[in-house]
């Protein structure tokens, strides 16, 4: 896959020397002299490029008109919006990816100007926040759909309502799968006669109330309120 990076900033170069050592082809753009001295340090020569991401005949050079992903990394969110509008109807890049700089302008960044993916990391700071709070235990690994389902993983508790059950017998939520238990450090295929047992980390694939659903089946029961006195 070929991405080109626009912007070399912190994030967008950390970007490029991951999917680097992905084997993706990445090639980054950047005017700032500061910018473009790191990124010859961080990245093969051949990955970057000087100049002004605005400028139509510098992401030319860079090899726009070949891209595979856009991703839009500028420091204001105008120059992101409007690179990702030319990109795709000047280039037509198929994918747009965004960073949003300021969430108060995150309501622009839709099919209006080409993006295809915001990057909002208030809202993605937030929602994981939420989460934690949540779901307890529950781990998220992998996003799905455009974060419509998550491959999570969750322990379960002693004495969790799941803990003695097999598979077949569980009442699980409707949009849940069990893909995998991890026991004692063996992978454990579920099948219906299946049980799960304190210990277990479980992988399963939900969407968003199906996660919070399953979480309450593995989690450690509430502790017994003191009678009153």
């Amino acid at each position: 896959m070929f991405v080109l990076i626009a912007g070399g900033g912190l994030t967008a170069s950390e970007l490029a020397r991951s999917l680097l050592a992905q084997q993706h082809q990445v090639h980054v753009v950047d005017w700032r002299r500061d910018v473009l001295a790191r990124l010859h340090r961080e990245l093969p020569t051949e990955a970057v490029f000087e100049g002004s991401a605005n400028d139509p005949w510098v992401l030319e050079r860079a090899g726009i008109a070949r891209a595979q992903v856009l991703a839009a990394c500028l420091p204001t969110d105008a120059e992101n919006l409007a690179l990702c509008f030319v990109a795709r109807q000047r280039y037509k890049v198929p994918r747009t990816i965004a960073c949003i700089n300021d969430p108060r302008s995150a309501w622009l960044f839709d099919a209006r100007f080409h993006v295809d993916v915001a990057l909002n990391q208030a809202e993605i700071l937030a929602n994981l926040i939420g989460q934690e709070m949540s779901l307890g235990d529950m781990v998220t690994l992998l996003k799905l759909k455009r974060g419509r389902y998550s491959l999570v993983s969750e322990p379960i508790a002693a004495g969790a309502r799941a803990a003695g059950v097999a598979l077949k017998d569980l009442a699980l939520p409707p949009d849940c799968v069990i893909a995998a238990i991890l026991r004692r450090g063996e992978l454990v295929i579920p099948r219906g006669k299946t049980g799960f047992e304190p210990g277990d980390e479980v992988l399963a694939i939900v969407d968003a109330e199906a996660a919070a659903d399953l979480a309450r089946l593995f989690e450690a029961p509430a502790p017994a309120s003191a009678p009153e006195g």
